[in-house]
């Protein structure tokens, strides 16, 4: 198969890492080999912790109130994000607290972050769920440039977010605070966490990265790479998407029922209709558009860039917005980089040269701190899609032992899987 950019090198460096794990193969027990795999069907459900059901959770939505200026500035239809939303589940008595950090793209009702809230709950936790910096909803209702990219910035909005949220649950009896964020989540626990250590607002006793890039550009150009993946099609007119729907249709032919959940993911890759690793690839990078394109065109929306919203085309509630967001999807992470977050950063920042960017948003930017700081650990899979050379290397020198490299998982495929939920509480532990 011929690919536009070169999926079989992308594929060797995740499968040779620069580093053995620290368990093997054969000791971890987790069954998918595939990084593709793993990243799309994640873990199959016998072998996921036990975790408590919605039902035996005390759960509640709450909404703060942190961007009025954008009450009026933002188009009708974007009333359900003029408020930031988040979820915080409340044990019955005085408790630690969990802030939970989506991933790329994610909200804070994300099926991983739902996941993580019932593991810490589970074992004893109040556990707040946030969005993602890059959601569409905390760009719109919490972000101060709305101009997601620039890690410190970031971070900075993630703690007035969080700051916001201690107030308004000033009676919950908290006893420590926690943080963990997994994929982007994870570099933005980071730079909140070395924010804290000047601001002391929390004060964290633990804070934890999952999956986490390291350098941020590397990370982006690696999924941008998978949606330009071509795959072989049934003919010279069929599309991938049309390959994709044609299995699954064959699949639901034969099955009788169909599910699109990661169960049904993990059965249909171990029938004789699964997807090949270019399918996958282009699977995976889709989804990573998809929240390329909603950053792009929520940025440009807001800040009347006229990128791809013309900044006086009239907007309201019945207005289709589906012409611009054919136009966002061709932008991907590396275009809205250089057209929105590169001239924000340079203007807000005094910023220079896109290496400078690099260096300020990724784990570089903090390897003094996270060396010398004992609460901050990091686990990592050895097959990792979003790594790129020397990544592990990095994260060894920096971390020593407070790290925890599994050999397989690909990108947060294994974030249930028993054995790391098992690891993740016993770093809270201590």
């Amino acid at each position: 198969m011929r690919l536009l950019l070169c999926l079989s090198a992308l594929l060797a460096l995740i499968v040779m890492p620069a580093h053995a794990a620290d368990i093997s193969v054969e000791q971890y027990g987790y069954p998918l080999s595939n990084p593709f795999e793993a990243t799309i069907a994640t873990t199959p459900v016998a072998l996921r912790a036990e975790l408590p059901g919605d039902d035996d959770i005390d759960q509640a939505d709450y909404s703060i109130r942190l961007r009025p200026e954008r009450e009026f500035t933002l188009p009708d239809n974007f009333w359900a994000v003029k408020r930031l939303t988040y979820r915080l589940a409340k044990q019955p008595g005085p408790a630690p607290l969990m802030f939970i950090i989506s991933g790329t793209g994610a909200s804070y009702s994300a099926g991983k972050t739902e996941s993580l809230k019932r593991l810490f709950y589970g074992a004893g936790y109040h556990v707040v769920q946030l969005s993602s910096p890059t959601s569409f909803d905390f760009i719109a209702a919490a972000s101060r440039y709305a101009t997601p990219g620039y890690s410190p910035g970031d971070a900075k909005d993630l703690y007035r977010v969080m700051q916001a949220i201690r107030a308004q649950q000033h009676d919950l009896p908290v006893t420590e605070f926690n943080l963990l964020g997994y994929s982007l989540g994870a570099l933005h626990a980071a730079f909140v966490s070395k924010l804290d250590e000047t601001r002391q607002s929390f004060n964290f006793e633990r804070v934890l990265m999952v999956n986490p890039p390291v350098n941020l550009y590397t990370s982006i150009s690696n999924l941008d790479k998978l949606v330009q993946t071509q795959v072989d099609a049934i003919d010279s007119t069929t599309t991938f998407y049309e390959v994709v729907l044609e299995k699954l249709t064959r699949y639901y032919r034969q099955q009788g029922t169909i599910n699109l959940d990661e169960a049904m993911l993990f059965d249909f890759q171990q029938s004789a209709l699964r997807l090949t690793d270019e399918q996958m690839a282009m699977l995976i990078g889709s989804v990573f558009r998809f929240s390329a394109a909603d950053i792009a065109f929520t940025s440009d929306l807001i800040n009347r860039r006229g990128l791809i919203v013309p900044p006086k085309y009239p907007i309201d509630e019945g207005t289709s917005l589906e012409p611009f967001f054919r136009r966002a999807l061709l932008c991907d992470f590396d275009c809205y980089i250089t057209e929105q977050l590169i001239p924000m950063w340079r203007a807000q920042q005094d910023g220079g040269s896109m290496a400078q960017l690099i260096q300020q948003v990724s784990l570089y930017a903090l390897e003094d701190y996270m060396r010398s700081s004992p609460k901050i650990g990091v686990m990592h899979n050895a097959d990792d899609i979003i790594l790129g050379a020397g990544d592990l290397g990095f994260l060894r020198r920096t971390f020593g032992d407070r790290m925890k490299l599994y050999p397989r998982g690909g990108h947060c495929g294994n974030l249930t899987y028993r054995v790391n939920a098992h690891d993740m509480l016993e770093f809270f532990r201590g």
